[in-house]
């Protein structure tokens, strides 16, 4: 708006000050170094004390000749020193008006606790990086034979845990029940003591149930010369209830055996969490 006389200010600066706590002391501590007992302007119960004759200074040391009582009020004025007194508008500070590392960790408003293991995100939230692929596991048969009947989905009985973080993969069951929600990477393999028969199939069930997609995914046929396979795929788990099995099918017309296992290299049932 118009006005007459002076523009009027908007920044003004002021000689910078210090108060003490007092006590039966002569040292004190100075919050910036000066290099002269001109450089301060020194009161003790508002009466200026002379320069060296009351005081010396080196650097933040402050020596008084006489020591002040726990009653005395005592404050300096640094005359070489100036601040500002008017806060600028917001929105009127420009990076260039900035100097380096001005804005530190503490000066920001993000969710979450900074440490040196994680970063800060788009959202302004603190975050870990990278993600944990607990739980996981990798669990193989043992070294006898396995019977699976005729045009049955027989659970692959992977008793023997080789990794079992996070204690979700039952050896009883044969079952990864895993405790976390999110996406998981599941891998298995068997192999047949033999031939499996013109119709041997391998399958990574979810709650002991096949849909047409996973089907089409995860079953792997061999024909009469075929003694094995291995299927892998990804998968959604609720983190509570959802759990899988690897089964194995062949329509031979009579029972047919899966290789023991020696070492977990023959049939072998695995996973991992991807990302929550």
């Amino acid at each position: 708006m118009p006005y007459i006389g002076n523009t009027p200010a908007d920044k003004f600066l002021t000689l910078a000050k210090q108060s003490f706590s007092t006590s039966a002391t002569t040292s004190y501590t100075l919050d910036s170094s000066i290099s002269s007992t001109q450089d301060i302007a020194l009161f003790i119960n508002n009466v200026r004390q002379s320069p060296v004759d009351a005081y010396t200074v080196s650097g933040t040391a402050l020596t008084l000749t006489s020591a002040t009582a726990g009653t005395d009020e005592m404050y300096c004025v640094y005359l070489g020193k100036t601040v500002g007194t008017v806060s600028p508008s917001v929105n009127s500070i420009t990076n260039a008006m900035m100097t380096d590392d001005s804005v530190g960790i503490a000066e920001l408003s993000a969710t979450g606790t900074a440490s040196s293991s994680n970063y800060l995100r788009g959202d302004n939230s603190w975050a870990t990086a990278g993600e944990s692929n607990t739980p996981y596991f990798l669990a193989y048969t043992a070294s006898s034979t396995q019977s699976v009947a005729h045009d049955t989905w027989t659970t692959v009985a992977c008793a023997n845990a080789l990794l079992n973080d996070g204690s979700d993969f039952n050896t009883s069951t044969y079952t990864f029940t895993p405790q976390v929600a999110g996406k998981y990477f599941l891998f298995a393999a068997a192999s047949w003591n033999g031939d499996g028969g013109t119709n041997s199939q391998y399958t990574i069930k979810k709650n002991n149930t096949e849909s047409v997609t996973t089907q089409r995914i995860l079953r792997i046929y061999s024909d009469s010369n075929a003694r094995g396979g291995n299927i892998n795929a990804f998968f959604e788990a609720n983190g509570s209830s959802d759990y899988f099995t690897f089964q194995a099918y062949q329509s031979s017309g009579g029972a047919k055996n899966l290789l023991g296992t020696n070492g977990g290299e023959n049939n072998y049932f695995g996973g991992f969490l991807v990302s929550t």
